[in-house]
């Protein structure tokens, strides 16, 4: 499960920003390295065509969420379960993109989510019992 969420999450990232640099950059790669984005002047509210591209490809959230993948995919070749956190976060991510913007991938994302959510839950009473650490017990008595 930990594996395919990693990859899923590697493949969303490079895929995004390979696609994003191959439609922008033949168009606005002269803007970028001529330095034309270095400048307080222009508003962000209101941003030229090479900055939006620069936003779509270099700066988007590709190379980080291909990170992020990268990084559950090295938690998994070493048995590490990745934390919820991760999953939440990414999710959160991708369900105020997906208010925000549609149609996109983030279907796939949320497939990627759902995985890693499932691995930590299977994983909680394999970790208990490796420590040696007694399920909770129940009470019928509310008031513990």
């Amino acid at each position: 499960m930990v594996k395919w969420a990693g990859r899923i999450l590697v493949f969303l990232g490079a895929a995004h920003t390979a696609l994003g640099l191959a439609l922008t950059a033949p168009h606005h790669a002269g803007a970028w390295f001529g330095f034309e984005l270095w400048t307080v002047s222009d508003s962000i509210a209101e941003m030229d065509s090479s900055t939006g591209a620069f936003w779509m490809s270099v700066g988007s959230f590709g190379v980080p969420l291909a990170l992020v993948g990268a990084l559950v995919l090295w938690m998994d070749n070493r048995g590490i379960v990745p934390p919820p956190f991760i999953a939440w976060t990414v999710g959160l991510w991708i369900a105020v993109a997906a208010a925000i913007a549609e149609p996109a991938p983030w279907l796939v994302a949320w497939v990627a989510v759902g995985l890693l959510l499932a691995a930590d839950r299977q994983a909680k009473p394999a970790q208990r019992e490796s420590q040696g650490i007694a399920a909770p017990a129940i009470s019928s008595n509310p008031a513990r």
